[in-house]
């Protein structure tokens, strides 16, 4: 079976390589439209082991400055965040899309295999809060077309990113990653960041773009469903 990987997360999430395959490639979203004079702040919440898996001072700082964001959880994490999963799922401007279930190395796994990893979460959102969540993001950012067949089967939308921010590695203070997402922040871009604990300076970072950062650079906040369905015409008035 051959790996299509983009490039990796962090530490927590997975470091990978290579480039998506063509065919996979039509199908899978990296950005909003160019058009759009906005960007996707996303936070993926992977299962941790040392870390809270909770980075509260974070959420409570996009909630008191109602920046939209778009959270991927993974159903292990949820399992063991009842409370944090509700508090989410109450702020009207925050959007939900599922991580796989144990965090599994997809492309190591039959398309029956990774079609549970990708649905049991998304299930246990429905079955418990009755909410949907037809976002999915791969754990690791790792893929194959079997992964990609799969989603597009369930009736899910694959949403990867075209800036990683490395926000848990330990050796990146939080001016390198500034640096690192500014030279490719672009409009349409969706960014990748962690609020399971494991991102030392994500907060900062988080600031730092709600802050000035993006309105510098006339950009202003959505969830990806939203810059998805942006343009020009129908994006937000810039801050």
């Amino acid at each position: 079976m051959r790996w299509t990987r983009w490039i990796g997360v962090s530490l927590i999430c997975g470091l990978a390589l290579a480039c998506p395959a063509p065919r996979a490639e039509a199908q899978v979203i990296k950005a909003g439209p160019a058009s759009c004079p906005a960007v996707a702040l996303t936070y993926d919440l992977c299962p941790v082991r040392t870390a809270s898996g909770f980075d509260r001072e974070l959420v409570e700082f996009l909630i008191e400055h109602k920046v939209p964001a778009t959270f991927f959880m993974s159903g292990r994490w949820m399992t063991k965040h009842e409370a944090e999963v509700k508090q989410l799922l109450a702020v009207p401007f925050f959007e939900i899309g599922t991580h796989g279930d144990v965090h599994a190395h997809l492309p190591m796994h039959d398309v029956e295999e990774q079609q549970q990893e990708i649905m049991a979460p998304v299930r246990f959102l429905k079955a418990k809060y009755g909410r949907p969540a037809n976002l999915f993001r791969p754990p690791y950012g790792e893929y194959n077309d079997e992964t990609v067949e799969a989603v597009k089967a369930l009736g899910l939308r694959f949403i990867l990113w075209n800036i990683e921010s490395g926000d848990p590695d330990p050796t990146l203070s939080a001016e390198a990653i500034l640096t690192r997402v500014q030279k490719r922040l672009k409009p349409g871009s969706v960014i990748v960041l962690h609020a399971n604990g494991k991102g030392k300076h994500t907060r900062e970072v988080t600031e730092a773009l709600a802050g000035t950062l993006l309105a510098d650079k006339g950009l202003t906040a959505m969830t990806v469903s939203d810059l998805l369905r942006c343009n020009q015409s129908t994006a937000p008035p810039k801050p």
